[in-house]
């Protein structure tokens, strides 16, 4: 791959990345702060990204990837997408909110697929190559989380304004990445299109053991994206959003220990480890207490890189060794559905109805709102000890 290349598509993960960062994890504190919602309605507005999650491989494999080039399809959903951004930052109610952000989702949601599919056309050796690419995401997740922690943003309809120029550029700047044209068979069935060959794979009840566990441990999962900003700042931590982006920073390092976790511990271990810190850091962030015991939340928060790539990344992996060359992309299509799509839509109300359960003339009892998550990830944790038993040569 030439350099010029290489920059275009880190730019373009750098801008995609930078504009979701700017809003996810601080729309909680935005509607709980600014527009006076209810905890239902915070989940709704998290239940938007889950239902956009499930809407786009049927708009990405029925529409992009038949008739149009996937960087003019980015270009013009992201252009839309800015227009949504700014008539939602014009609203103060939390219900017409809920559309705005719905609609903005469906736009930015095929970003995930069609920005991969832009890389690896590029790539001779995706697995080698993607992730160097990728990684520009993360930073710039963190990079945008610190700015908006140093100017005390959060709760401010400044998040939603970054992304919509950060929309706007990646719309205008889609036209010039590289081009890549229609790919897919435009006689695929709907069933190969969202995953559903990969079916055959539940046959293997350690494999369907592994499907199910993945959509329950997205449900706390859930309950991080939207409630950790708003409970961290009610814990009375100081520059919530700086010291979050910490998670972002250890998702990287577990990255790169992933090759030795795989030679040391093997599938089901790493699988168990990722397991164990998500009880762990649901337990830290509800005892845990900004003014004399923040070290607590430091671990939540720092945990966040076990959790996810011990778990979700070890996971991808495992789909891709027990799926082989012909079903693989539609096992991964499968678990993506079903993850950010099911688990993470579940989640979203759920944490929602839990908060407003927890809530009391205006304060919320953080600390049973987390035992919530906690105690689903140890069932998951449970069914998953019992049930999976892996063999050796497919660590």
């Amino acid at each position: 791959m030439k350099n010029s290349t290489k920059i275009q598509l880190m730019t373009m993960m750098f801008l995609m990345f930078f504009g979701w960062g700017a809003w996810y994890g601080q729309m909680s504190k935005y509607l709980l702060s600014t527009l006076h919602a209810t905890g239902d309605q915070v989940g709704n507005a998290y239940l938007t990204f889950a239902l956009a999650s499930l809407v786009a491989p049927f708009f990405v494999g029925l529409i992009a990837d038949r008739f149009f080039a996937a960087q003019k399809v980015m270009g013009v959903l992201n252009i839309i997408g800015g227009g949504l951004l700014y008539l939602l930052s014009q609203t103060t109610d939390p219900e017409v909110f809920f559309w705005y952000i719905l609609a903005y989702t469906l736009c930015f949601a095929p970003n995930l697929a069609l920005s991969n599919s832009i890389a690896m056309k590029q790539m001779q050796n995706p697995e080698k190559e993607f992730a160097n690419i990728r990684v520009t995401g993360t930073v710039a997740w963190i990079v945008v989380t610190n700015i908006i922690g140093f100017y005390a943003l959060g709760d401010h309809v400044a998040i939603f304004h970054i992304a919509m120029y950060s929309s706007f550029a990646l719309g205008i700047y889609s036209f010039f990445l590289p081009d890549t044209p229609p790919k897919a068979d435009k006689n695929a069935s709907i069933a190969q299109i969202v995953g559903l060959d990969a079916l055959k794979l539940f046959k293997d009840r350690s494999f369907l053991i592994f499907f199910i566990s993945s959509i329950l441990i997205c449900i706390p999962l859930s309950f991080y994206y939207a409630m950790a900003n708003p409970s961290l700042t009610d814990s009375h931590m100081s520059n919530v959003e700086n010291k979050m982006s910490l998670g972002q920073a250890s998702e990287v390092i577990f990255m790169l220990l992933i090759p030795f976790a795989f030679t040391r511990l093997g599938v089901k271990k790493m699988l168990i480890v990722g397991l164990i810190a998500w009880i762990i850091r649901f337990i830290c962030f509800g005892y845990g207490d900004g003014l004399s015991s923040e070290w607590i939340l430091y671990i939540g928060i720092i945990l966040h890189g076990v959790c996810y790539d011990f778990f979700f990344v070890t996971g991808q992996i495992y789909t891709d060794q027990k799926a082989g060359p012909h079903i693989k992309n539609s096992a991964q299509g499968l678990i993506t559905l079903a993850t950010y799509g099911v688990g993470m839509g579940i989640g979203s109300k759920l944490s929602g109805i839990v908060l407003d359960m927890y809530t009391s003339n205006g304060i919320h009892d953080w600390q049973s709102v987390w035992m919530v998550p906690a105690g689903i990830a140890a069932l998951v944790l449970v069914l998953f000890m019992l049930f999976f038993h892996e063999r050796k040569q497919a660590a």
